[in-house]
């Protein structure tokens, strides 16, 4: 039921950005274009997406835990620091010069254009490269093992949540 669940949000969501034009990187250079040939019409798929998200935490967090794991795994690090928007000045500029951002690039995957697949490369080569300075700067960051791990934090009683497995962090064991 994962998988087809997995599947199914997938393809919604390949559709809502096929539909929206933000898999086109002509339409997305535009909405950038103030002084040009500006399209205001991204906003609008980006409002709507910002309302979606808004409610749709909401309904989801009001269930006592997720139907696919043991718990909800929310962002820890509320925290706006040097990271997160050298990271948000990175992704804004790599969007603004190749028109792509990564939601809008996986669907136009299929379309086998050779820019999208540039892109797609660029962006796991950029991915290893971030992992690569995380891993040998995990000292400086919040957590004792490592950036790529968390514990899990629970929104809602854990009781209620599905059993199996329990994910564990390196010398730390979750036990009930």
């Amino acid at each position: 039921m994962r998988l087809v669940s997995v599947y199914l949000i997938g393809l919604i969501f390949g559709l809502g950005i096929s539909i929206s034009g933000m898999a086109n990187p002509e339409k997305v250079l535009n909405f950038f274009d103030f002084a040009g040939t500006w399209d205001p019409s991204l906003a609008f798929v980006m409002a709507s997406a910002v309302v979606v998200a808004f409610f749709g935490y909401r309904f989801v967090l009001k269930r006592p835990g997720p139907s696919f794991d043991h718990v909800f795994h929310l962002p820890q690090n509320q925290k706006i620091d040097v990271k997160l928007l050298g990271g948000s000045a990175i992704f804004g500029v790599g969007w603004g010069l190749s028109g792509f951002c990564p939601g809008g690039a996986l669907p136009a995957i299929g379309t086998g254009r050779s820019e999208v697949l540039i892109f797609a490369l660029a962006l796991v080569a950029g991915m290893g490269v971030a992992r690569y300075i995380n891993t040998h700067a995990a000292r400086r960051f919040q957590t004792p093992w490592g950036p790529d791990h968390h514990k899990p934090v629970a929104h809602g009683p854990i009781s209620h949540a599905p059993r199996g497995p329990l994910p564990e962090a390196p010398g730390e064991s979750y036990k009930d």
